[in-house]
């Protein structure tokens, strides 16, 4: 018998609704490689404007948009600034490095995921021959579901402007810190001169990624993307979905980040597991080490799929393809489980 599972690994399992592969199949389409898709230009165009940029490119993956922004941002030998739990410094295989040259420059994250302006100055390099050219700070929002505050961001792009760095966003979950701090996405983007955003996350897309900013950062951009093996051919209907999720599934997120709360309710009290946080579509939990194994067979059993590894901090993520009916059976699993 199929087991009916819960898949709380992370909001990148959602699978596309049917009016997204209606969308999909509807889609006209053309070789963008020679920029004649009309759907992917139609993203390109309405995503950009949206977020107040001149221009915009889809690729494949956001790893491949933040690392196409960072060879456009930087050349070999300068570094960039970014956090030391950042997924494009952690999570990304190193690509900067590896195909880019450029050297991260690795900073400690402050508890509401900023990085800490003082710490940020102290890491910017001299002009002189024994460094690297530090030319670019790199902030994540959602940082583990953490909405970078707006005042902060003001103030990380007034240092930028002072110190002659550029600035980008790991916007993968852009549209999360939007919805939780109740403002347009343009407002949050404002600060920065490149954008990365992601539709196979929460905005439940099957695959790709924009990145916005100058046309001039785009042009560089697009030939990265060609080099990196990432020149779509007719992939409107990969765009068609991304369209439909910015028609559809933007304020939707707000279900996510309520569902999540009442999933944090629910383990809050708990003594066989620690609850450590809720933010946005995320909730933390913590279990001693010796528990992991059984605490996974627990919950396999019950069919919730969760992301446990060898660390005692577990994350669970909710998402379009939950509903509270899902919610309960977890926190269900979650309260009878007893090392």
């Amino acid at each position: 018998m199929a087991v009916d599972w819960i898949d709380l690994r992370s909001d990148t399992v959602t699978q596309p609704t049917p009016a997204m592969r209606e969308a999909m199949a509807r889609a006209p389409v053309g070789d963008d490689v020679y920029g004649e898709d009309p759907t992917v230009n139609a993203l390109q165009q309405r995503l950009a404007i949206k977020l107040g940029f001149e221009d915009a490119l889809f690729v494949p993956s956001g790893t491949q948009a933040n690392l196409v922004a960072l060879m456009a941002h930087c050349q070999r030998g300068d570094e960039y600034l970014v956090g030391m739990d950042a997924h494009t410094y952690k999570f990304e295989g190193g690509g900067a490095a590896v195909l880019g040259s450029i050297q991260p420059q690795p900073i400690a994250h402050a508890s509401d995921g900023s990085l800490p302006l003082e710490a940020i100055e102290r890491a910017i390099k001299p002009l002189d021959p024994h460094f690297a050219r530090t030319r670019l700070l790199c902030l994540e929002n959602t940082w583990h579901g953490r909405a970078l505050p707006l005042d902060y961001l003001r103030d990380a792009r007034a240092l930028c402007e002072r110190r002659g760095l550029r600035l980008h966003l790991d916007g993968a979950r852009l549209f999360n810190a939007a919805v939780a701090l109740q403002l347009p996405a343009r407002d949050i983007a404002q600060f920065f001169d490149s954008v990365s955003v992601c539709f196979s996350k929460g905005l439940g897309a099957p695959v790709g990624s924009v990145l916005c900013g100058s046309r001039a950062l785009i042009d560089e951009a697009r030939r990265w993307r060609k080099v990196c093996g990432g020149g779509w051919r007719q992939a409107g209907m990969l765009a068609a979905a991304c369209l439909h999720a910015l028609d559809h599934h933007i304020e939707r997120l707000a279900e996510d980040h309520a569902r999540a709360a009442r999933l944090a309710a629910g383990v809050r009290d708990l003594t066989a597991i620690r609850f450590a946080g809720q933010h946005t579509n995320m909730v933390f939990i913590d279990l001693a080490p010796a528990h992991l194994q059984a605490f996974r067979a627990h919950m396999e059993a019950a069919g919730v799929r969760l992301s446990i590894g060898y660390l005692p901090n577990i994350r669970m993520v909710t998402h379009l393809d939950l509903d509270d009916a899902a919610i309960e059976r977890t926190l269900a699993a979650l309260q009878s489980f007893a090392p």
